[in-house]
């Protein structure tokens, strides 16, 4: 595991840090530590979306019309024949 020191700490931002640790019932280290672990965490990218994913492997494969929106459009349930499904 890896170790720093912080040097010139402003005095409030140390309280502050105390109050956190305090109200997490953890040591100011461990408060730190949790700091960190989630700025870090806020950074790392977020992978490519299902739908992104969809467009991109069915991309140029002739689909040249838009498809119609179905907002609005009554559910209506599926109509199988009476051999049951294919």
């Amino acid at each position: 595991m890896a170790q720093f020191t912080v040097r010139n700490l402003e005095e409030d931002v140390k309280l502050g840090l105390q109050r956190r640790a305090a109200l997490h019932g953890c040591s100011m280290e461990e408060e730190v530590r949790r700091i960190l672990r989630q700025a870090v965490k806020a950074q790392e990218p977020v992978g490519i979306g299902l739908g992104s994913r969809i467009a991109a492997r069915f991309a140029g494969q002739g689909l040249d019309v838009d498809l119609p929106e179905l907002k609005g459009q009554v559910v209506r349930p599926a109509v199988l024949d009476e051999g049951g499904l294919p």
